[in-house]
């Protein structure tokens, strides 16, 4: 009997036990949920500044200095009665008038100026006073433009120049060897029409010399610019042909 009335006593309080353990577990959900909606419902209970100053924005930093202040200067209007060269009404009228005294006239001489001449002038004057007759007096010389003394003209005008020519003898060896073609001279005419300065530009070495003797015997007219003879520098071809070649 001892032992079954321990057994039973035992059984009941574990089952006691069991269930006062869930009871407390709710009734600690129950208040923890309690304190987690009471300041969702009641806002005016909460601290009003301090979720203020949460939600509030930060003040802007401050604005940064003013620059120096420049120099001023101050420039005062003077008030003129002429307004683009018209005479206008004053606004005020002046305490004081300053009167204006004219020189007065030189005496006449009873002989009329001359118009547009000085003052006091005598008959016969020219326009414009003394400078004016200065001027008119004093011959005006007009500067000579600078003409060359050498000038470069085409084979072509200096072949119109030509007044007397003389053909190149043919050289014997050259005829033998049957060598011809063209000799191209510089030359150099002087204002006279002679030849002054001659050289070979291109040409057969076997043709050069007899080119060179025929040219230099050549006269042609004097070419002038502006009125004045000038040195032609120009050139010349002498052709060295053979007869059935």
């Amino acid at each position: 009997m001892f032992e079954d009335s321990l057994i039973e006593s035992g059984g009941r309080f574990r089952s006691k036990r069991g269930t006062t353990t869930l009871l407390s577990f709710v009734l600690q959900i129950l208040l923890i949920g309690v304190l987690v909606l009471l300041p969702l419902i009641f806002t005016e209970a909460l601290p009003r500044q301090q979720l203020m100053t949460f939600l509030v924005a930060p003040p802007p930093p401050p604005p940064p200095p003013p620059p120096p202040a420049a120099e001023v200067h101050i420039v005062k209007k003077l008030q003129s009665e002429l307004d683009n060269g018209q005479l206008r009404t004053p606004t005020a009228i002046p305490k004081k008038i300053q009167m204006i005294k004219e020189d007065e006239a030189p005496p006449s001489t009873g002989v009329a100026g001359v118009v547009g001449g000085v003052p006091g002038g005598v008959p016969g004057g020219s326009m414009g006073g003394v400078l004016g007759g200065m001027l008119s007096s004093t011959p005006v010389s007009i500067p000579k433009a600078a003409i060359p003394q050498r000038v470069r003209v085409s084979q072509g005008v200096s072949q119109g120049l030509l007044i007397h020519r003389v053909q190149p003898v043919y050289p014997p060896l050259a005829r033998q060897a049957r060598i011809q073609g063209t000799v191209v001279l510089q030359a150099l005419i002087g204002k006279d029409g002679a030849i002054q300065n001659l050289h070979v530009v291109s040409g057969h070495p076997m043709l050069t010399g007899a080119a060179l003797d025929a040219v230099k015997q050549w006269r042609y007219k004097p070419y002038y610019l502006n009125g004045e003879p000038v040195d032609v520098d120009t050139t010349v071809n002498v052709v060295f042909t053979l007869a059935g070649g």
